[in-house]
């Protein structure tokens, strides 16, 4: 494709040579050493259209050079720049020429600068007074059809500033002019740049659907969709899923206006959830041009504004694919999915289920969600860390909150059983009877394109192989789509024929009716139990208390309804229980009834009480780490107050018989010796007088390794004096 410069340059003839009349030709200004540098002309025109439209204007820059002649420069010595034609001179940015020249008249080469008016050089009264002022420093003239002009001359410097003002203040003027008959068109809604996918321009520049009914079909199919994903992310995947591509028409190049389909991007669909065109609403100003980023950057910065600062809305514009109020329900939802502050967010596959719904009773944020090693969830609120304060709200585990709420949506669920079966089978197979009705027109585009090329092929003269072989090739390509389309679309109607089969309504209808089942069941990920979770339930409030381990839950159901509820949850220290008084007055109770701490466990669980963090029931080691930490208890093994007389501790007798206290404990265990335990630690206290000791001792002189050789008279102990 030839340039602008290459188009110009074949297309415009050069103009004859103009004679001076313009008063150039004899000026006293021009010197002997203004004719030794270069005379460049500076040709420019602001867009491409002036340039191959504008061409008299062009003509008469280009014959600037024929002046520098007649003014006394050696042609070989005039220089043309023409890098600039179809730029802007509202900025030096991009105008390679103008740098160009810029360069020159800086290293001390040019002594006349040539243009048609001050306005090819720069419209900008900045660049303008900067560049006749360097022109002043290095010695170079500056011309146009009025004269020739000197920087260090004064009356020339109030001219030339003079002649910037008014350059620029014709710029603004024309701008002003155009921008307020743009804001009138758009105002009246006329103002069309193009359409969305699914609509075109008639020729009486009316907006209609797109003729297609395949391309109005999926159009109306991706907010259907999303009405029922609610991500864009899980509408993308829905259509790479099922093969389904958008209708475009490109607006340029050669297949302007032809209907192409291409593969979804996130971008597009994002674009088109947003786009108020589908709700036939015209509007003008929602991406406006910020002037300071532009300026910074040197890019057009056009950042999205809110709804309320757009220029133009005009609703009931043209025909729409969906409503005014299902389009702000789509923009409402999105911003919902950026999880931003004080939005639930997409429901994703996190183990707990509340995250973006649950609400911190005490400063009314949203407690957020984290997860330990072992995959256990947990909610905290983040108040002390957004304010920088002392912790003043707590978390909870997420376990005994997800399964309270949990219970109730299935309780919510349960009488809406037959309903929901209904609605399921008849949504399957409403989606599938959409999906092969797409199918079915792919199937029908590919048949025409066949039945196309068959036509082509056959009109062709057989004598011109040429063009022949190109039909021919094309014939054949679009037999191989249609087979290809034909395939898929059978793979698709035996994986999911239109119509359910029995066995599938069958399970349909049993799966609804057991709810819990359904809702428990392997296939069902943790986002979609989020996802009906968040169609019953508005929000979580719950009230946790650091003194307590009963937490206060509110449910808001979606209609306004509340129900009170009171979970349990697991706490750290015993502190922290709201029962700790009653708990050790009842320890206490048992421990001077003389229980042990198996049977204080064992009447502790049975009354209901129930240890921090909530990590099972009261054991012996858990009762006797809480009499010891209370101060009720010691280590009774440095109790020797305990030992009766000719009692040992274990490890004591074992250490006086010289032999292992697991092989004397192994003796206690099997009757050997006689001994008890302490009451509450169940230290091992065995009973052997002088006679028990011999008696051990030759027991243990007897017994081998492996061998039941024991003396059975040695396996008696003597009987134990009884306490008076």
């Amino acid at each position: 494709m030839k340039t602008v410069e290459e188009l110009l340059l074949a297309g415009v003839p050069k103009a004859p040579p103009l004679t001076s009349s313009l008063g150039r030709v004899g000026s006293p200004k021009i010197q002997a050493g203004h004719l030794e540098k270069l005379a460049i002309v500076y040709v420019r025109q602001s867009t491409p259209k002036q340039v191959m439209e504008n061409r008299q204007s062009t003509e008469r820059q280009y014959a600037f050079a024929e002046d520098a002649v007649a003014c006394g420069w050696p042609r070989e010595r005039v220089l043309t720049i023409d890098e600039d034609l179809g730029k802007s001179a509202r900025t030096t940015e991009g105008r390679n020429g103008f740098q160009h020249l810029v360069a020159e008249v800086t290293l001390g080469h040019v002594g006349l600068v040539l243009g048609l008016e001050m306005s090819r050089l720069a419209r900008s009264s900045k660049d303008w007074h900067a560049f006749f002022e360097m022109c002043a420093i290095f010695g170079t003239l500056i011309a146009d059809e009025d004269g020739v002009y000197d920087g260090n001359d004064a009356n020339d410097r109030l001219l030339l500033g003079l002649k910037g003002i008014m350059s620029e203040m014709e710029l603004h003027i024309m701008r002003n002019r155009l921008q307020r008959g743009r804001d009138h068109k758009a105002q009246s809604g006329k103002l069309l740049y193009g359409v969305p996918f699914g609509y075109v321009i008639l020729p009486n520049d009316e907006i209609a659907f797109d003729p297609d009914e395949q391309a109005r079909n999926v159009v109306q199919l991706i907010f259907d969709k999303f009405s029922e994903l609610r991500t864009i992310y899980g509408l993308f995947h829905w259509l790479i899923q099922h093969d389904i591509s958008l209708p475009i028409r490109p607006r340029g190049g050669a297949n302007k206006g032809r209907l192409e389909w291409h593969r979804p991007s996130i971008s597009t669909l994002a674009q088109a959830l947003r786009h108020p065109f589908y709700a036939g609403a015209y509007t003008d100003g929602r991406r406006p041009t910020d002037p300071k980023r532009q300026f910074s950057s040197g890019k057009d910065y056009r950042p999205w504004v809110p709804m309320e600062q757009w220029k133009v809305l005009i609703k009931d514009h043209h025909v729409a694919y969906i409503s005014w109020d299902q389009y702000l329900r789509n923009r409402k939802q999105i911003e919902q999915n950026r999880n931003a502050m004080g939005s639930p967010g997409v429901p994703r596959t996190g183990g707990a289920l509340l995250p973006g719904v649950l609400v911190c009773g005490n400063c009314d944020r949203h407690m957020q969600a984290t997860y330990h090693a072992n995959g256990m969830g947990h909610y905290a609120c983040n108040r002390q860390y957004v304010e920088a304060t002392e912790p003043r709200c707590y978390g909870l585990a997420a376990k005994s909150l997800d399964e309270l709420v949990s219970q109730q949506v299935l309780r919510a669920l349960e009488p809406a059983a037959l309903e929901l079966s209904l609605q399921a089978r008849a949504g399957i197979e409403r989606e599938r009877a959409r999906v092969d009705q797409h199918w079915r027109q792919r199937l029908q585009r590919a048949r025409y394109d066949v039945e196309l090329a068959e036509r082509r092929y056959h009109e062709v003269d057989p004598a011109n192989r040429l063009v022949a072989a190109t039909l021919e090739k094309r014939w054949e390509e679009t037999l191989c789509q249609q087979r290809q389309v034909q395939e898929e679309y059978e793979r698709f109607v035996r994986a999911k024929p239109v119509q359910l089969s029995a066995d599938d309504q069958a399970r349909i209808t049993a799966l609804a009716s057991d709810i819990p089942a359904l809702w428990n069941a392997p296939a069902t990920t943790n986002a979609d139990r989020k996802q009906i979770l968040r169609c019953l339930v508005e929000r979580v409030v719950v009230h946790v208390r650091c003194d307590s381990e009963y937490v206060d839950a509110t449910i808001h159901w979606v209609g306004g309804f509340e129900s009170q509820h009171e979970i349990i949850r697991a706490v750290g220290t015993y502190a922290q229980l709201r029962d700790f008084e009653a708990l050790i007055n009842r320890v206490m109770e048992l421990r001077e009834a003389g229980h042990t701490a198996p049977e204080i466990a064992t009447h502790l669980n049975a009354e209901g009480f129930h240890p921090p963090k909530r990590c099972g029931e009261f054991t012996t080691p858990v009762v006797h780490q809480l009499l010891k930490r209370r101060g009720l208890i010691g280590n009774e093994r440095s109790h020797d107050e305990l030992l009766g007389k000719n009692e040992w501790w274990l490890t004591d007798l074992a250490r006086e018989l010289k032999m292992s206290h697991l092989k004397l404990r192994d003796w206690t265990v099997r009757g050997w010796v006689h001994g008890r335990k302490t009451p509450v630690q169940g230290y091992r206290i065995l009973w052997a007088d002088k006679d028990e000791v011999r008696r051990l001792r030759k027991l243990l002189a007897t017994s081998r390794r492996g061998a039941n050789a024991y003396t059975s008279d040695l396996k008696t102990p003597k009987k134990k004096p009884v306490a008076k």
